[in-house]
């Protein structure tokens, strides 16, 4: 979810400071800047669930695998399913007057 919240404020940002560009191109713009940093992200927590799994305690496990999968996930959906999610909403949304 803290992906897609920056991904979305890069695109807030970009729209007020070029206007005049296509919706889409600003948004393929705001996932460039922000992919590395999220991927970044994501590794990091994923290498410390990785960590608590398997050095963990058995109590954990079941827990931190499902952590492991949000993460992953999360990721993903940040990615390649909110951002083209939000371009077909623009584009399916009446214009603004």
């Amino acid at each position: 979810m803290h992906d897609t919240i920056v991904t979305f404020d890069r695109v807030r940002e970009h729209l007020r400071l070029t206007p005049k560009l296509d919706f889409a191109q600003l948004v393929d713009q705001s996932v460039s800047e922000t992919i590395g940093r999220s991927i970044n992200t994501s590794m990091t927590v994923l290498l410390v669930l990785l960590a608590v799994y398997f050095f963990g305690g058995e109590s954990v496990k079941q827990f931190n695998l499902v952590l492991i999968l949000g993460v992953i996930f999360g990721t993903y959906s940040s990615i390649f399913i909110a951002c083209p999610l939000l371009v077909v909403w623009n584009r399916l949304a009446p214009p603004a007057k």
